[in-house]
């Protein structure tokens, strides 16, 4: 796989965990979206966004291995979140996960499937 970020030189580039684009080439795996469920299906969290950040994102990566891929493989991220403001404060949870400024999109949605859940993540990652 070859991957290329693309920049546009704007300063604000540099503060950011994304970037403005990736090329890549190869096989492209296409997760759903991912909750801060854990193995029997409780939500983990409830009320606390920045537990559900992360066993959304530690979801995710379960995915991920199970494609043979790691954080590093992601080129885009979408993360839907019922409360933008909270989300932002406590985006540094996320940091982690944020490996080598993949595409990002951050969307606040009036509700996720069941009203406890606050954060859900996709992602689109190159395969070897």
């Amino acid at each position: 796989m070859s991957r290329e970020k693309i920049a546009t030189g704007r300063a604000y580039e540099g503060k950011v965990l994304h970037g403005a684009g990736v090329v890549v080439t190869g096989r492209t795996l296409y997760t759903s979206g991912l909750t801060s469920r854990d193995a029997e299906g409780n939500i983990v969290g409830k009320g606390d966004i920045a537990a559900q950040i992360r066993q959304a994102f530690t979801n995710l990566g379960d995915v991920l291995r199970a494609a043979g891929a790691d954080y590093a493989k992601v080129v885009k991220y979408t993360i839907y979140v019922t409360d933008i403001d909270a989300y932002l404060r406590e985006g540094r949870n996320a940091r982690p996960f944020m490996v080598d400024k993949p595409s990002s999109t951050l969307v606040e949605v009036r509700r996720l499937a069941d009203p406890d859940l606050r954060v859900e993540v996709e992602a689109v990652a190159a395969l070897d």
